[in-house]
């Protein structure tokens, strides 16, 4: 009896069933069947028709895909939407100089004349989600094969997608879950003309900075606003002075009331990726070598670029956005070791998988299925150990640990078509290089660069063994080869503007030539000549190889749990998460209350550090208490607030949605004690961080003066 509650309740942990409340990415469309009954008895007020129906506007018409891989939402009928800050961070740098540093300063348009262009930012409404399993997996049994197999599914995905698209009119994706057991059909229309509207300085919207990334309590009013803007038949469309701005569908109501401890909240919105059904060995490898590895290549290359920082504001300027987005993962990797530690993840999978065993044992068609799993686990990530290390260092330094190389392979794609390109191809490429060379230049500082560069590579060439790294460099003594990559570093075309941009200028079979013999070009190949012959085709085998085992194992799980709701893993594809505004305890002795409130940032204001030193006007309106309406019962502006929805990266932006569907908060990061909730969920230390959007309004209209806008939102007292 008791050996079968405890086998439940590990199915209820590892599997994601119902009794954990809170935890859980769930699809929009399955919510009638089933979660809807739940959230209601948590005192959500709407229907699952309210929340996704293709036949009726409901609140995923007011939700998007926002550039690259975050959420936002729209706010008022005329295509303003919210976001994060750090989401809308490289659009706003993007207009920032140091003339006009809004990054620094902050940007409010006070007109919509005033609304600053963004190309390449487009956002993402879907239309409709459906199920195409059995039109993607078409042959049952028929054909063993597993190549077969595949090329089938790449055909009937791409037939599925072409059609779904109707000539251009939408985009379309087909996306596996459950790691290939079940295919989902995704339709999108998108629009790409989306204007910045509003952003608070950095003071405000990235307020704590690194120190406070994934830390609670959180003081960051990290919000920015864009305006959809569409053409004259409200049709998505590429910039035009003649567009306008978009008339929505759908979009939140914003709610006055706050978030009070225990309230139902609802998150809506596209999370990134999680691994929520990885087999023991597999975080073991998480724990004890990907992670850590990563985490000491960015330590170096932080300390680097912090120094430079802190030296000159002009660097300063140049390399936020990419120290922020250096040192976003290697904190969230730390939180994640300390947090699959603590819940001793390893051995709660290991007995999840003696549990599985024994389930399997039972039948003999089940050993024939699932009887080799977890012994294929075990030899096939035990050999994957040293090329999965190899291939985390050269992703973290040769692929993104320097600028200089990275403008290197941005630049090598062009130049291996070069051949075969006419003149009109030439001509399209040189614009673009030269569109590459401005923005690339804009945001690079030689000398730091430098120091990162020389850094990162010794520990690439010191910690691996020597197959995985290029033998010219290998037999090299330390200051013989500190010379040697200095020499090439300073002498490549890659490293200097001028030259650069005057090879582009020219863009011909001698300029293709110069920069395919630059020293710093060869080095790039040597490392990716090293990766290609001695790492990848042992790495991509295994991991392809485990791939299998785990679609195996998936459909397994869900055999064994048939009678239990699971939900798949996150893959950047609209979810709900539901649970409800709470504080936590992140360790004895210490509670954590669930919100935040302006007093707490004027604790922390510090005019010697640049992340908290608060600005003379928000100081002015804290000691006049001119709050306004935005005040909470107790005369107190709230900031952030924490809630337990199962959330991670790609929910940055979404809404926070109370019990009555209206907005009450903009997500934006989770609690460090909780970041492990990618790969296991903790529902007493799992918390979201949450702007309170009481906040973002108070700063809009006291702060920046720009309350006209809040004169087209829905605000309910």
């Amino acid at each position: 009896m008791i050996k079968g509650i405890i086998r439940l309740l590990i199915i209820c942990i590892l599997s994601g069933q119902a009794a954990l409340a809170n935890e859980g990415m769930w699809l929009p469309t399955l919510l009638k069947k089933y979660n809807i009954e739940e959230m209601q008895k948590m005192g959500f007020k709407l229907t699952a028709e309210d929340i996704y129906s293709v036949n009726q506007a409901s609140l995923k018409d007011a939700i998007v895909l926002f550039g690259r891989g975050c959420t936002g939402e729209l706010i008022s009928d005329k295509g303003l939407l919210i976001t994060n800050h750090h989401c809308g961070y490289r659009y706003i740098q993007q207009h920032s100089s140091v003339e006009n540093d809004y990054l620094t300063n902050g940007f409010w348009a006070m007109s919509q004349q005033e609304e600053l262009i963004n190309p390449g930012l487009s956002v993402k409404f879907l239309k409709r989600m459906e199920d195409v399993t059995d039109r993607v997996i078409t042959w049952k049994d028929t054909i063993p094969d597993r190549i077969e197999q595949e090329k089938i599914i790449d055909e009937n995905i791409e037939a599925i997608e072409r059609e779904a698209v109707e000539n251009g009119k939408y985009v379309a994706d087909v996306k596996p879950l459950f790691y290939g057991n079940q295919y989902f059909l995704y339709i999108y229309e998108e629009y790409k003309d989306v204007r910045l509207v509003g952003a608070p300085p950095s003071a405000i919207g990235k307020f704590g900075g690194d120190t406070d990334n994934w830390m609670w309590p959180r003081h960051t009013g990290d919000f920015s606003l864009f305006r959809i803007y569409t053409d004259k038949d409200g049709n998505p469309a590429s910039y035009s002075p003649d567009n306008v701005p978009m008339k929505s569908k759908k979009f939140l109501p914003i709610s006055l009331k706050g978030a009070q401890e225990n309230d139902f909240t609802l998150v809506f919105g596209y999370p990134g990726s999680t691994q929520e059904y990885l087999p023991s060995i597999a975080v073991d490898q998480i724990i004890n070598q990907n992670d850590p590895d990563k985490v000491a290549i960015r330590d170096l290359k932080l300390a680097i670029l912090g120094a430079s920082m802190k030296s000159d504001p002009a660097i300063r300027i140049q390399y936020a956005s990419k120290y922020a987005g250096t040192s976003n993962s290697w904190k969230k990797w730390q939180g994640e070791i300390m947090g699959l530690k603590r819940l001793k993840a390893v051995e709660r999978k290991k007995e999840f998988e003696s549990d599985f065993t024994s389930w399997v044992n039972q039948s003999e068609t089940r050993k024939k299925s699932y009887g080799d799993i977890l012994e294929s686990f075990k030899g096939l990530y035990e050999q994957l150990a040293p090329y999965s290390k190899a291939n985390d260092y050269y992703s973290e330094i040769v692929y993104r640990g320097t600028d200089a190389l990275q403008l290197v392979a941005k630049t090598n794609p062009v130049l291996r078509l070069f051949g075969s390109m006419d003149d009109k191809q030439i001509e399209k490429s040189q614009k673009a290089l030269t569109v590459l060379s401005t923005s690339h230049f804009k945001d690079y500082h030689k000398p730091t660069d430098r120091k990162v560069f020389i850094a990162l590579f010794n520990k690439y060439i010191n910690d691996l063994p020597k197959e995985f790294v290029p033998v010219k460099l290998s037999k090299l003594k330390k200051e013989k080869r500190d010379k040697y990559l200095l020499k090439i570093y300073d002498k490549s075309v890659f490293t200097d503007q001028q030259k650069y941009s005057d090879l582009v200028s020219t863009f011909n079979e001698k300029a293709k030539e110069i920069f395919q013999n630059d020293p710093l070009f060869k080095l790039y190949e040597m490392f990716v000549e090293t990766r290609t012959l001695n790492v990848w085709p042992n790495y991509a085998h295994l991991t392809d190889s485990i791939k299998q085992v785990q679609k195996r194992y998936m459909k397994g799980i869900m055999e064994m749990s048939v009678n239990k709701q699971l939900f798949p893993d996150a893959n950047l594809t609209l979810r709900v998460a539901y649970g409800k505004v709470e504080g936590f305890q992140p360790k004895d002795g210490v509670r954590y209350r669930h919100y935040t409130t302006l007093e707490g940032i004027m604790q922390k204001d510090n005019p010697e550090i640049y992340d908290y030193d608060v600005p003379d006007r928000l100081k002015e309106i804290y000691n006049n208490k001119d709050y306004g309406r935005y005040a909470d019962d107790n005369g107190q502006i709230r900031v952030c607030f924490s809630a337990s929805n199962h959330t991670t990266g790609g929910n940055s932006g979404s809404p926070v949605i109370n019990a009555e569907g209206q907005l009450i908060g903009v997500n934006f990061d989770r609690c460090w004690e909780g970041t492990m909730s990618d790969i296991m969920f903790d529902p007493d230390r799992c918390r979201n961080i949450v702007l309170d959007i009481r906040y973002a309004l108070f700063i809009i209209d006291k702060f920046a003066g720009a309350g006209y806008l809040l004169d087209e939102m829905e605000i309910v007292d």
